[in-house]
């Protein structure tokens, strides 16, 4: 699955395929394709160590961290 942006070309819309996806598939220009769109949400990924250090330090900071949450 490849994630695009959703961009407005004149009076249409159109999304790109990154080339290293169209050689790794051989397709070729004129070529059918199947497309499922659905919209996407990113989320940062956050590693252990890093979880760990902000549960560690959460009742020290609760608050802070719910300010910034905020903004």
């Amino acid at each position: 699955m490849i994630y695009q942006k959703l961009r407005k070309t004149g009076n249409s819309y159109v999304v790109t395929i990154p080339k290293d996806l169209i050689e790794k598939l051989d397709l070729t220009e004129g070529d059918l394709l199947a497309v499922q769109v659905q919209p996407a949400e990113v989320r940062p990924v956050v590693s252990d160590d890093i979880r760990k250090a902000f549960e560690d330090s959460w009742e020290d900071n609760e608050d802070g961290y719910r300010y910034l949450s905020e903004k």
